[in-house]
C-alpha cells in the first residue's frame, strides 16, 4: 500500500503546474547560483592580476586556480552524500554561508598562501551549490517542462559570468582585486539569511524516505494552479531506468568533460590574451564580451533539449564547440578573437546547461541523485585541480594554441560518449 502511495504522489508531482511554491523554489536557487557563477569567474581575472602585480608569481597562480577546483570536488562530493543522506534542505542552509564567509575574508588576504586557503575553504560551499541547486530545480519541476526550467536556471545562473568580469573590469583598476571579493561574499551573506528559513525540503526526498504525509502537504500546495494531463502513450508516462553503472560513466564523463573545457577556456583566456601582446585592461575587456555568450548559450541549451533531445544537443553542441576551438586559434585580429571567443562560449555554455543543470540529474534515481550529481561534479572539478599546471606547462613550453586543441579533442569524446551510451530523457518520469 506504502509503494502504491509513493508512486501516486510522485505522479502527482510529475504533473503538477507551476505554483508560487515552484517559483520560489526557482528563484532562492538561481539567485545563489548566479553568485556562485560570479565568483567561479573572479578567480581568472584574479590569477591575472595577481600575478602581473607580483603578489603571487605563475606557479602560485596555478596553485591558486587548483585550490578553487580541489575545494569544489569536495563540496560535490560532501554536498551529494549530505543531501540524499539528511536532506536536501539542511545542506542547502549551509553552502552560502560558508561561500560568504571565507569569500570575504579572501579578500583581506595578506600574501597569497592565505588567499590560496581561504579559496579553498570558500569553494567547498561553491561545490555544494552547484551541485545542490540544479538537482532541487529538477526535483520540483512538471516533467514536461523540466528541461526548460532547470535550462532557465542556468541561463540565469551563468548570467553571473559577465557579471562577475563586469565587476572586475569596474573595480580591479579602481580598488584592486581585493573589492570584489567583499562585494560577492557580502551579496552572499545577505542571500543565506533570506533563504535560512524560506526554502521547503524536496517532496520527492521525504517519499523517499518514507515521509508521506510531509510529502503531501507540499505536493497540495504545488498543485494549487492545477496539474497537466499527460497523453495516455505518451513519453511523460514511460520511467527511464537507467543502471547505475551507465549513470555514472556517462554522467561523470559528460560532467568532466564540460567542466574542463569552459573553465580552462574562461579561467586562461585573460592570460592567454596577455601572452598575445593584449594589455590586462584590454584582456579584462574581450573576456566580458565573449562572456556575454555564457547566458546567451544557457538559454540555447534550454531552448534545445526539450524540443529535440537531450543525446542531439550535446552531441551536436560537442561537435560545434570543437570546431569552434579550432577555429579560434587561427584568428588574428581582435574583432575575430572576440567573435569566435564569443561564439565558442555559447557553445561551451549550452553544453553546461544541457549537462550539469538537466542531463546529469535525469540519469540518477531520488534516492542517488545528490550523490550521483555530485560524483559526477566531483570528475570534472578533480580534473580541474590539475587542470592549471598542464596549461602553464603548455604556454610556458609551447605555443598556447595547444590549449585549443585539447579542448577540441575533449568535445569530441564527449559527442561520442553522449551518442554511443546516453539515454534519451527528455520530458520521461525519473525514478
Amino acid at each position: 500500500m506504502e509503494v502504491t502511495n509513493s508512486q501516486s504522489l510522485i505522479r502527482r508531482i510529475d504533473l503538477a503546474k507551476e505554483s508560487p511554491l515552484f517559483f520560489k523554489v526557482f528563484a532562492l536557487v538561481t539567485m545563489g547560483l548566479l553568485l556562485d557563477a560570479s565568483d567561479v569567474y573572479l578567480a581568472s581575472t584574479t590569477n591575472t592580476t595577481i600575478v602581473a602585480t607580483k603578489f603571487a608569481t605563475a606557479a602560485q597562480g596555478s596553485a591558486f586556480l587548483s585550490a578553487g577546483f580541489l575545494g569544489l570536488f569536495l563540496g560535490s562530493i560532501f554536498a551529494g552524500y549530505m543531501g540524499d543522506r539528511f536532506g536536501r534542505n539542511r545542506i542547502y542552509s549551509i553552502n552560502l554561508l560558508v561561500f560568504g564567509c571565507f569569500t570575504i575574508l579572501a579578500g583581506f588576504s595578506p600574501n597569497i598562501q592565505a588567499l590560496i586557503v581561504f579559496r579553498l575553504l570558500a569553494s567547498l560551499g561553491l561545490g555544494a551549490e552547484l551541485v545542490t541547486g540544479f538537482s532541487l530545480v529538477n526535483e520540483f519541476a512538471p516533467v514536461a517542462h523540466r528541461g526548460r526550467w532547470a535550462g532557465a536556471a542556468s541561463f540565469v545562473a551563468n548570467l553571473g559570468s559577465p557579471l562577475g568580469l563586469l565587476l572586475c573590469t569596474l573595480l580591479i583598476p579602481r580598488f584592486t582585486w581585493r573589492s570584489v571579493y567583499f562585494v560577492v561574499g557580502a551579496l552572499a551573506l545577505i542571500l543565506w539569511m533570506i533563504r535560512r528559513h524560506n526554502f521547503p525540503e524536496s517532496p520527492r526526498w521525504l517519499i523517499s524516505q518514507g515521509k508521506l504525509d510531509q510529502a503531501r502537504q507540499l505536493i497540495d500546495k504545488m498543485e494549487i494552479n492545477g496539474s497537466y494531463q499527460a497523453k495516455p502513450h505518451s513519453s511523460a508516462t514511460k520511467v527511464v531506468h537507467v543502471s547505475l553503472k551507465r549513470g555514472l560513466f556517462v554522467a561523470a564523463f559528460l560532467a568532466g568533460t564540460t567542466t574542463v573545457v569552459q573553465y580552462t577556456f574562461t579561467s586562461w583566456v585573460p592570460t592567454l590574451l596577455v601572452k598575445q601582446g593584449v594589455d590586462i585592461a584590454h584582456s579584462f575587456l574581450f573576456s566580458t564580451i565573449m562572456m556575454i555568450g555564457a547566458p546567451i548559450g544557457a538559454l540555447c541549451g534550454a531552448m534545445l533539449v526539450d524540443r529535440i533531445g537531450r543525446k542531439p544537443t550535446i552531441g551536436i553542441g560537442f561537435l560545434l564547440t570543437a570546431i569552434l576551438g579550432v577555429t579560434y586559434t587561427m584568428q588574428r585580429t581582435s574583432t575575430m578573437v572576440i567573435l569566435i571567443g564569443f561564439l565558442l562560449t555559447v557553445c561551451m555554455y549550452a553544453m553546461n546547461a544541457s549537462i550539469l543543470s538537466v542531463y546529469v540529474p535525469e540519469l540518477f534515481s531520488t534516492k542517488f541523485r545528490f550523490r550521483g550529481s555530485g560524483y559526477a561534479n566531483a570528475m570534472g572539478r578533480l580534473l580541474n585541480v590539475i587542470m592549471p599546471f598542464a596549461v602553464v606547462a603548455i604556454i610556458s613550453r609551447y605555443n598556447p594554441n595547444f590549449v585549443f586543441y585539447g579542448i577540441a579533442t575533449l568535445a569530441i569524446l564527449g559527442s561520442l560518449v553522449v551518442t554511443i551510451w546516453g539515454p534519451e530523457t527528455k520530458k520521461h518520469p525519473v525514478e
